[in-house]
Protein backbone atom coordinates (compact mmCIF):
# COMPACT_ATOMS: atom_id res chain seq x y z
CA UNK A 1 0.00 0.00 0.00
CA UNK A 2 1.36 3.18 -1.21
CA UNK A 3 1.76 5.99 2.08
CA UNK A 4 0.35 9.15 1.78
CA UNK A 5 3.08 11.67 1.70
CA UNK A 6 1.25 14.06 4.20
CA UNK A 7 2.01 11.10 6.62
CA UNK A 8 5.28 9.15 5.37
CA UNK A 9 6.33 13.01 5.18
CA UNK A 10 5.24 15.24 7.48
CA UNK A 11 5.92 19.15 6.57
CA UNK A 12 9.06 20.29 7.30
CA UNK A 13 9.81 21.81 10.71
CA UNK A 14 10.03 25.60 10.84
CA UNK A 15 13.43 26.97 8.98
CA UNK A 16 15.88 27.48 12.03
CA UNK A 17 18.63 29.69 11.94
CA UNK A 18 21.48 29.74 13.47
CA UNK A 19 20.72 32.36 16.11
CA UNK A 20 17.42 30.37 16.94
CA UNK A 21 19.43 27.24 17.82
CA UNK A 22 21.89 29.56 20.01
CA UNK A 23 19.10 30.67 21.96
CA UNK A 24 17.80 27.50 22.81
CA UNK A 25 21.17 25.91 23.75
CA UNK A 26 21.13 29.01 25.95
CA UNK A 27 18.13 27.80 27.60
CA UNK A 28 19.43 24.26 28.47
CA UNK A 29 21.28 24.18 32.32
CA UNK A 30 24.55 22.60 31.88
CA UNK A 31 27.59 21.63 28.99
CA UNK A 32 26.28 20.77 25.59
CA UNK A 33 28.81 19.26 23.43
CA UNK A 34 27.08 19.85 20.27
CA UNK A 35 27.41 21.99 17.20
CA UNK A 36 24.59 23.74 15.97
CA UNK A 37 24.52 22.13 12.78
CA UNK A 38 23.72 19.17 14.99
CA UNK A 39 21.09 20.11 16.79
CA UNK A 40 19.24 21.33 13.78
CA UNK A 41 19.73 18.03 12.17
CA UNK A 42 18.42 15.86 15.34
CA UNK A 43 15.98 18.49 15.83
CA UNK A 44 15.02 17.56 12.35
CA UNK A 45 14.95 13.75 12.67
CA UNK A 46 13.18 13.81 16.06
CA UNK A 47 10.47 16.39 14.40
CA UNK A 48 9.88 13.89 12.05
CA UNK A 49 9.92 10.70 14.23
CA UNK A 50 7.16 12.43 16.47
CA UNK A 51 5.19 13.12 13.62
CA UNK A 52 5.36 9.64 12.13
CA UNK A 53 4.66 7.64 15.19
CA UNK A 54 1.83 9.79 16.43
CA UNK A 55 0.02 9.67 12.77
CA UNK A 56 0.44 5.38 13.58
CA UNK A 57 -1.29 5.94 17.25
CA UNK A 58 -3.79 7.78 15.76
CA UNK A 59 -7.19 5.21 14.97
CA UNK A 60 -10.17 5.59 12.19
CA UNK A 61 -12.58 5.85 15.15
CA UNK A 62 -10.73 8.47 16.66
CA UNK A 63 -10.87 10.62 13.33
CA UNK A 64 -14.07 9.45 11.88
CA UNK A 65 -17.73 11.83 12.17
CA UNK A 66 -19.64 9.32 13.46
CA UNK A 67 -23.03 10.63 12.50
CA UNK A 68 -23.01 9.65 8.64
CA UNK A 69 -25.31 10.62 6.04
CA UNK A 70 -26.72 7.72 4.22
CA UNK A 71 -28.96 6.04 1.24
CA UNK A 72 -30.11 2.75 0.52
CA UNK A 73 -30.16 0.76 -2.74
CA UNK A 74 -33.59 1.27 -3.65
CA UNK A 75 -33.55 5.11 -2.85
CA UNK A 76 -34.50 7.08 -5.51
CA UNK A 77 -31.63 9.36 -7.53
CA UNK A 78 -33.44 12.10 -7.38
CA UNK A 79 -33.47 11.44 -3.69
CA UNK A 80 -29.93 11.10 -3.38
CA UNK A 81 -28.81 13.85 -5.17
CA UNK A 82 -31.26 15.96 -3.35
CA UNK A 83 -29.60 14.68 0.16
CA UNK A 84 -26.39 15.71 -1.28
CA UNK A 85 -27.15 19.39 -2.21
CA UNK A 86 -29.23 19.63 0.95
CA UNK A 87 -26.75 18.35 3.63
CA UNK A 88 -23.49 20.06 1.31
CA UNK A 89 -21.71 16.84 0.78
CA UNK A 90 -20.05 15.34 -2.52
CA UNK A 91 -20.72 11.45 -1.51
CA UNK A 92 -22.40 9.04 0.77
CA UNK A 93 -22.49 5.50 1.59
CA UNK A 94 -25.02 3.21 0.25
CA UNK A 95 -25.96 0.58 3.33
CA UNK A 96 -28.26 -2.74 3.44
CA UNK A 97 -30.88 -3.37 6.18
CA UNK A 98 -28.12 -4.79 8.50
CA UNK A 99 -26.37 -1.14 8.09
CA UNK A 100 -23.82 -3.08 5.98
CA UNK A 101 -22.25 -0.81 3.36
CA UNK A 102 -22.48 -2.28 0.09
CA UNK A 103 -21.83 0.92 -2.31
CA UNK A 104 -20.97 4.75 -2.22
CA UNK A 105 -22.25 6.82 -4.70
CA UNK A 106 -20.63 10.21 -5.34
CA UNK A 107 -20.74 13.20 -7.31
CA UNK A 108 -18.18 11.41 -9.87
CA UNK A 109 -20.89 8.57 -10.08
CA UNK A 110 -23.65 11.20 -11.22
CA UNK A 111 -20.98 13.03 -13.67
CA UNK A 112 -20.48 9.72 -15.01
CA UNK A 113 -23.38 8.38 -15.56
CA UNK A 114 -25.76 11.79 -16.48
CA UNK A 115 -25.06 11.09 -20.21
CA UNK A 116 -27.25 8.56 -20.68
CA UNK A 117 -25.62 5.88 -23.07
CA UNK A 118 -22.37 8.60 -23.20
CA UNK A 119 -20.68 8.28 -20.15
CA UNK A 120 -19.24 11.58 -18.77
CA UNK A 121 -16.12 12.21 -16.55
CA UNK A 122 -15.78 15.29 -16.08
CA UNK A 123 -17.74 18.44 -15.76
CA UNK A 124 -16.43 20.03 -18.64
CA UNK A 125 -17.81 16.92 -20.32
CA UNK A 126 -21.10 17.85 -18.79
CA UNK A 127 -21.28 21.26 -20.05
CA UNK A 128 -19.79 20.26 -23.18
CA UNK A 129 -22.39 17.69 -23.83
CA UNK A 130 -24.94 19.95 -22.45
CA UNK A 131 -24.35 22.76 -25.05
CA UNK A 132 -24.26 20.31 -27.67
CA UNK A 133 -27.67 17.93 -26.33
CA UNK A 134 -31.28 19.01 -26.75
CA UNK A 135 -33.40 18.26 -23.46
CA UNK A 136 -32.56 17.46 -19.66
CA UNK A 137 -29.24 15.38 -19.36
CA UNK A 138 -30.88 14.21 -15.97
CA UNK A 139 -33.91 13.52 -17.36
CA UNK A 140 -32.79 9.69 -18.25
CA UNK A 141 -31.61 9.32 -14.64
CA UNK A 142 -34.94 10.15 -12.83
CA UNK A 143 -36.62 6.66 -12.48
CA UNK A 144 -33.33 4.95 -11.35
CA UNK A 145 -32.24 4.53 -7.73
CA UNK A 146 -28.84 4.14 -6.24
CA UNK A 147 -28.61 0.89 -7.09
CA UNK A 148 -28.06 1.47 -10.56
CA UNK A 149 -24.94 4.14 -10.49
CA UNK A 150 -23.13 3.41 -6.75
CA UNK A 151 -19.71 1.97 -6.94
CA UNK A 152 -19.38 -1.53 -5.97
CA UNK A 153 -17.71 -2.87 -4.21
CA UNK A 154 -17.20 -0.03 -1.59
CA UNK A 155 -13.52 0.89 -0.60
CA UNK A 156 -13.68 0.85 3.82
CA UNK A 157 -11.50 0.80 6.53
CA UNK A 158 -12.09 -1.16 9.61
CA UNK A 159 -12.48 0.96 12.94
CA UNK A 160 -9.39 0.44 14.31
CA UNK A 161 -6.93 1.33 11.14
CA UNK A 162 -4.19 3.60 11.74
CA UNK A 163 -4.54 7.21 10.46
CA UNK A 164 -1.13 6.30 8.15
CA UNK A 165 -2.72 3.38 6.35
CA UNK A 166 -6.18 5.49 6.05
CA UNK A 167 -4.20 8.14 4.32
CA UNK A 168 -2.47 5.77 2.36
CA UNK A 169 -5.87 3.75 0.84
CA UNK A 170 -7.57 7.27 -0.27
CA UNK A 171 -4.38 8.60 -1.89
CA UNK A 172 -4.14 4.86 -3.58
CA UNK A 173 -7.46 5.12 -4.37
CA UNK A 174 -7.94 9.01 -5.52
CA UNK A 175 -11.31 9.04 -3.06
CA UNK A 176 -11.41 11.70 -0.89
CA UNK A 177 -14.09 9.83 1.85
CA UNK A 178 -14.32 6.60 3.26
CA UNK A 179 -16.72 4.61 5.49
CA UNK A 180 -15.45 3.16 8.54
CA UNK A 181 -16.36 -0.50 10.02
CA UNK A 182 -16.72 -2.79 12.58
CA UNK A 183 -15.65 -6.45 12.15
CA UNK A 184 -19.10 -7.27 10.93
CA UNK A 185 -18.83 -4.93 8.36
CA UNK A 186 -21.16 -2.30 9.57
CA UNK A 187 -21.13 1.38 8.82
CA UNK A 188 -19.97 2.68 12.25
CA UNK A 189 -18.77 6.43 10.70
CA UNK A 190 -16.88 8.30 8.03
CA UNK A 191 -13.38 9.82 7.28
CA UNK A 192 -13.45 12.54 4.67
CA UNK A 193 -9.78 13.91 3.96
CA UNK A 194 -10.37 17.08 5.42
CA UNK A 195 -10.67 14.90 8.50
CA UNK A 196 -7.09 13.77 8.23
CA UNK A 197 -5.24 17.02 7.31
CA UNK A 198 -7.21 18.51 10.30
CA UNK A 199 -6.34 15.42 12.60
CA UNK A 200 -2.20 15.79 11.32
CA UNK A 201 -1.71 19.31 12.03
CA UNK A 202 -3.28 18.77 15.39
CA UNK A 203 -0.89 15.64 16.44
CA UNK A 204 1.88 17.60 14.68
CA UNK A 205 1.23 21.23 15.96
CA UNK A 206 -0.92 20.07 18.85
CA UNK A 207 -2.77 23.70 20.72
CA UNK A 208 -0.99 25.44 23.24
CA UNK A 209 -2.58 25.78 26.35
Amino acid sequence: MKKNKEISNPPAPPDISEEDIYEAMKGIEGYLDITPEDFRVLYGLAYKHAASRLAQSVKAHDVMTREVITASRDTPLREVARIMATKNISGLPIVDTEKKVIGVISEKDFVFHIGGGKPLRSFMEVVAYSLSAEGCLALPMDHKTADDIMTRPPVTVMEGATLSQVAGLMAERNINRVPVTDHEGRLVGIIARADIVQTSCTVIFPPKG
